[in-house]
């Protein structure tokens, strides 16, 4: 089940479970549209992997299965341009 990460690896953007903004890699490596176009051109600056559309999980499902709140930022930014 994927984790739901709460935030962008690279500009600390919130990503709530049902954001369509929020773009993932095959390993949750979790990034805000903006960063995935403008700054990674969707590629995952952690594993080189394609990044796509986060699903997004049915809000009846939610209290069952929990988003996570783990915040997760990338050491260093994401790339040139990226935010500190």
């Amino acid at each position: 089940m994927l984790e739901l990460r709460p935030n962008c690896e690279c500009c600390d953007a919130d990503l709530p479970p049902a954001s369509p903004q929020a773009i993932i890699c095959s390993f949750e490596c979790t990034f805000c549209r903006t960063c995935a176009e403008e700054r990674l051109g969707w590629t995952c600056p952690n594993c080189g992997g394609n990044l796509v559309e986060r699903p997004i999980r049915p809000a009846v499902t939610l209290e069952k299965y929990p988003p996570s709140t783990k915040r997760v930022l990338k050491d260093g930014g994401c790339g040139q341009g990226a935010a500190a």
